[in-house]
């Protein structure tokens, strides 16, 4: 798990500035760990291992992700952050209940699940 962990921040470090719009907070192994933490306490009732017990077709996984993606004209990760602020049928907006800081840092940990295969 940890050879793993390593695996993956060195990974980031490495591609990270390509594939992630911000790459200063993305690259910081603590701010994944936020993000994770976020999700873990506010989104994996509903979202464990990257699933949906409300509506199993709007799972994290990237194959649905992609899917209900493109109804945004943003890019995915940007997507993300707009499902996190609004909410949409029973998942609830989380705007003004998380900061700025702390959207981007769990949408940037669920596209890099979503991209890992959770």
């Amino acid at each position: 798990m940890v050879r793993l962990a390593g695996l993956l921040f060195l990974l980031i470090a490495l591609i990270g500035p390509v594939l992630l719009p911000t790459p200063a907070l993305a690259l910081d192994n603590a701010f994944i760990e936020q993000g994770e933490q976020i999700f873990s306490s506010n989104c994996a009732a509903c979202h464990m291992g990257g699933g949906n017990v409300i509506r199993a077709n709007r799972s994290l996984k990237i194959r649905d992700l992609n899917a209900h993606l493109e109804e945004y004209q943003q890019d995915p990760l940007e997507a993300i952050e707009h499902q996190i602020e609004a909410g949409k049928n029973a998942m609830p907006s989380y705007e003004g209940k998380l900061s700025e800081d702390e959207i981007i840092a769990v949408a940037t940990y669920v596209e890099l699940q979503a991209e890992l295969g959770w």
